[in-house]
């Protein structure tokens, strides 16, 4: 049967019929549909790690049980997963593990644009990226057998395009769950102490030999000769953008993008007059290609940064601009985002961004909040960072300024617990909050470890952030209401005032849980004209319902009511959930609840 499916759906559908029954991962855009669709099958275990580097211990133990596990990460997540990763590659995998590494060029969703083909290569683990839906279905099952019969991890590469892009796939009927392979003890191969690792370090030499032997005949690995004039090098989607717009040159298209096949590239070269090798991002393949002494054009002609296009490929080879149709012909007003109507971390940063304080921030929806008019956020590095760059400001700064880190509820999960412990353990004054909105939101609403469900949806034990910085060492804790503007100012002025550690717990659910799980939902508000003074409060909030409307725009009717106002604010009462963030700013009392008649 013939379907649509997006690049995640098939990696997850090919896991499926190939009888994979085990599966970790940790959220991240654009991976995040791979697991959860993965986890609507019948017969399979797939789980939310508290982090990257757990997800692939977790799977590394599935593996050395005999199991075929699947890792599931966006590129940043690889970062964090590093420390095991370089080594599982020296012990092997027993089962088969296969890694997925989606990385995001032009940075869609990602504070970087890692090429992650850099990882395979350094790691010295075989890499496979497909350039469709239906390749990333049969790629997975192919990843898990080289993984079994190179006793090796192996990393499938998607990216953001092929990830949520869908094409046609072919279902077919799925194994039953692959029966593990025998158990065995096995301590010179499993346990790295050095002169052990030693051994294993030449074992990894040789199985990379293996692989390159493997790659010549590699079936993926496939010459399309057709003009021989010009030959191009490719892999992913960028090979599909080339064919779009040159469909009769001559194509060499790698489906296994580490090792390269150096004898086929070889035989390719001999036949064609000019190489493009088109890859986005860094010039891993050429380089490679160019230290085989071959001649190609590359980074010369193509970006190193951003996703391709087919009109980007086009003017790197002819250096022609393709004319592209103007859909309007005037310009639409820039929109940028926006935190929802009735977030929760409006109000604290809203809070933040009016106190003389440095805030870190950290990966979340509430890292959108550095823009205006809420300029409460400062900084945003990686997961977890929030909370180390806080300690180490407050260690330089002393008495001569305040720090805030700011970080959500899975991130502090994530990373931010052992960077608390440090601020614990070395006497730190800055202050954490830890945006508590009951979910990981930026990704989709996943559950983690506090929320007291897994991924299955079960019910399980919730985590108690409370305790939790109480075990760590933590005295100054305080639970707030972030919809609670002047109580959360007092709180965070009041823990900036103290001496050691403190910790906030800014805790409502995020708005669009609230809308899921069917909470309560407040009376919308609006604005009274006749109270309304213009002084312009609530447009500081930058809520989405909130606009500002000039008196000389309105109906000829309405009156000025002072010669110094403009206009009034107004609020779309459709869109607002009556979080009263507004409302509590209004000193006029023009802000009120929606009647059932209105």
């Amino acid at each position: 049967m013939k379907v649509l499916m997006s690049g995640n759906e098939a990696i997850a559908r090919g896991a499926y019929e190939d009888g994979v029954a085990f599966a970790s991962a940790y959220p991240g855009t654009p991976s995040t549909e791979i697991i959860e669709a993965f986890s609507k099958y019948d017969g399979v275990y797939s789980e939310w790690a508290p982090n990257e580097k757990v997800a692939l211990e977790v799977g590394i133990g599935a593996a050395l049980a005999g199991a075929r596990a699947l890792v599931v990460m966006k590129h940043v997540g690889v970062n964090v997963a590093a420390d095991p990763l370089f080594t599982v590659s020296y012990t092997g995998t027993e089962g088969g593990l296969v890694i997925i590494s989606a990385d995001d060029p032009s940075m869609h969703s990602s504070q970087n644009e890692q090429d992650n083909r850099n990882y395979a290569r350094a790691a010295k683990i075989p890499m496979l990226e497909p350039s469709d839906s239906s390749e990333a279905k049969e790629y997975i099952k192919i990843a898990f057998r080289l993984s079994e019969e190179f006793d090796t991890p192996v990393f499938l590469r998607t990216t953001t395009r092929l990830a949520h892009s869908k094409s046609v796939v072919d279902l077919e009927e799925p194994k039953r769950h692959v029966g593990k392979r025998e158990f065995r003890y096995d301590p010179s191969k499993y346990v790295m102490v050095p002169a052990k690792a030693r051994e294993r370090r030449i074992e990894v030499e040789r199985r990379m030999e293996r692989l390159r032997e493997f790659a010549e005949t590699f079936p993926q690995n496939r010459m399309e000769i057709r003009d021989t004039r010009v030959g191009i090098i490719t892999a992913g989607m960028p090979y599909n953008y080339a064919k779009d717009v040159f469909p009769d040159y001559s194509y060499l298209k790698l489906g296994m993008v580490h090792p390269l096949p150096s004898g086929l590239i070889r035989e390719f070269a001999s036949q064609v007059k000019k190489i493009y090798v088109v890859e986005e991002l860094d010039p891993i393949i050429e380089e490679q290609i160019r230290a085989m002494g071959i001649e190609v054009i590359g980074k010369e002609a193509f970006p190193y940064t951003g996703e391709f296009d087919p009109g980007i490929i086009e003017a790197g080879i002819t250096g022609a601009k393709t004319e592209r149709e103007v859909l309007l012909d005037r310009l639409l007003p820039q929109r940028p985002p926006n935190l929802c109507p009735g977030c929760p971390h409006r109000g604290l940063f809203y809070v933040l961004g009016k106190l003389k304080v440095f805030v870190t921030g950290d990966i979340g929806c509430y890292t959108l909040s550095f823009m205006k008019p809420l300029e409460g956020l400062h900084s945003c590095v990686c997961m977890g960072a929030s909370v180390g760059m806080a300690h180490g400001m407050d260690k330089v700064l002393g008495e001569q300024g305040k720090v805030v880190g700011v970080l959500g509820d899975s991130t502090f999960i994530h990373s931010g617990i052992t960077p608390l412990l440090n601020m614990a353990y070395n006497k730190s004054n800055a202050v954490i909050v830890i945006c508590d909105n009951r979910t990981t939101a930026m990704t989709g609403m996943q559950e983690h470890p506090a929320t007291g469900f897994t991924l299955q949806g079960e019910a399980t034990k919730a985590l108690d952030f409370v305790k939790l910085a109480q075990a760590l060492g933590i005295e100054n804790i305080q639970v707030i209401d972030p919809f609670d503007i002047k109580d959360t100012r007092r709180v965070i002025k009041e823990e900036l005032s103290r001496k050691g550690p403190s910790l906030v717990i800014s805790r409502a659910p995020c708005a669009l849980l609230a809308v899921k799980q069917k909470m309560d939902r407040r009376a919308p508000l609006r604005v009274d004209p006749d109270k309304c003074i213009g002084c312009k409060a609530c447009l500081g909030l930058g809520c989405p319902p909130i606009s500002w409307q000039r008196f000389e725009d309105m109906d000829t009717q309405t009156e000025k009511k002072t010669k110094k106002q403009e206009g009034i604010a107004r609020i779309d009462s459709t869109i607002c959930n009556g979080c009263t963030l507004c409302q509590q700013l209004c000193g006029a009392g023009a802000i009120v609840e929606v009647t059932g008649d209105e």
